[in-house]
């Protein structure tokens, strides 16, 4: 079992930043690839990025590439994405997501484990 513990979520101005931490504990990250997705009020879950185990291949969205950025610490259980230049329509609640199996997949049928989300706002 893999719990997930996203922070660092909250209340940001257009073309803010802000820094997102997902912590993981049950067992190391090691070996497993890590992912965030987003939920938009009245709209369904999407992908934003996904990293792999060992942090040499990472893939993002169209909507955020260039703009998001995600990295892990194995050494802390720790998976990060630093979000720069916000936008309002970045706003919605953050998830991240772990696969016991996967390389770095984008599909949400993939992630077996999924944190509780932290919100983020950005207002214009």
């Amino acid at each position: 079992q893999v719990q997930l513990v996203e922070s660092g979520g909250g209340l940001v101005q257009a073309g803010g930043s802000l820094r997102l931490s997902c912590a993981a504990s049950g067992r190391t990250l090691s070996g497993v690839a890590m992912g965030w997705f987003r939920q938009a009020p009245g709209k369904e879950r999407d992908f934003v990025a996904t990293i792999n185990w060992w942090g040499g291949s990472t893939f993002y969205a169209d909507s955020v590439k260039g703009r998001f950025t995600i990295s892990r610490d194995n050494a802390k259980n720790t998976v990060y994405l630093q979000m720069n230049s916000l936008k309002p329509e970045d706003t919605a609640v953050y998830f991240c997501a772990a696969s016991t199996y996967s390389s770095s997949t984008r599909l949400q049928e993939d992630y077996e484990y999924w944190g509780q989300g932290t919100q983020v706002t950005v207002s214009s």
